[in-house]
């Protein structure tokens, strides 16, 4: 099998596991709190898992992410200064956890992520979600410059 097929293989794999997850933790009950405690553990492992990925500034937190997950196709247009704005137009994840009717699995396994990183590398920067493919057309967050 040829490397890149073999690679999508692995993150289609990926994502139906988090899927999986997502259906299976909110069928216990646990989604909510398992979400709110591995945000708290991501917060502060942030800036580890950042150079574990070669994340230095934070719009590469989103386009690494999508390189190597393969799930969210990010894309980050400037709104000035080191503010930006990332956007997704298609998520296998979502994609996957809407077909299950399972909730949505973004916060856990994207967005926190996402933005723990950000948090590691530019402390204080904002992180405002506008919009989520589970809920909306789209993945739109906005990330403004730290506060000096």
């Amino acid at each position: 099998m040829e490397t890149a097929r073999h690679i999508r293989m692995l993150q289609f794999t990926y994502a139906a596991q988090l899927a999986d997850a997502v259906h299976q933790l909110a069928r216990a009950g646990a989604l909510e709190q398992v979400t709110s405690e591995r945000r708290a553990t991501r917060l502060g492992a942030g800036a580890a898992q950042a150079a574990q990925l070669g994340v230095t500034r934070p719009a590469e937190a989103f386009t690494a992410s999508a390189e190597l997950f393969g799930c969210a196709d990010w894309t980050v247009a400037s709104d000035g200064d080191e503010a930006f704005v990332a956007t997704a137009q298609h998520c296998l994840l979502c994609g996957m956890t809407k077909k299950a009717s399972a909730p949505s699995p973004c916060r856990l396994y994207c967005l926190d992520p996402i933005e723990a990183m950000i948090e590691g590398v530019a402390p204080g920067a904002g992180f405002e979600v506008d919009e989520t493919l589970y809920d909306g057309d789209r993945c739109r967050v906005r990330v403004s410059s730290p506060q000096r």
